[in-house]
């Protein structure tokens, strides 16, 4: 599992860590009951603080995306894979409530750029 952090992002680093391995689990690079690497490697692997990443990791705890196991680590919770897809059904639903309300494609990627 790759993870890299956006050093232009002003969100905390905790949150970072969280949404990286978030994308990692949506898009498939983790997947249900496979072990993480630890906090240790994972803060070593960024260079920051295994607090800040501890704290990352406890988020997604709670969220049920991971489940922390004492002697067998940190793994990817059963059906946690589920919030790209979820995403991806969303995003279709707003390309048609877009086009139903006369927006073009481009219109709606203006929009989107337009919040960041």
């Amino acid at each position: 599992m790759l993870l890299h952090l956006d050093t232009t992002d002003t969100r905390p680093l905790h949150e970072q860590v969280a949404a990286a391995i978030r994308r990692a689990v949506a898009e498939g690079e983790c997947r249900a009951g496979e072990r993480l690497p630890s906090a240790r490697d994972i803060s070593a692997a960024l260079d920051i603080n295994v607090n800040t990443v501890l704290r990352g990791l406890r988020e997604l705890r709670d969220e049920g995306l991971l489940e922390f196991r004492r002697g067998r680590g940190i793994t990817v919770a059963e059906g946690a894979a589920a919030p790209r897809s979820s995403l991806q059904i969303k995003v279709r639903e707003l390309v048609a409530e877009a086009s139903r309300l006369g927006y073009s494609r481009t219109d709606l990627i203006d929009m989107i750029q337009g919040l960041s």
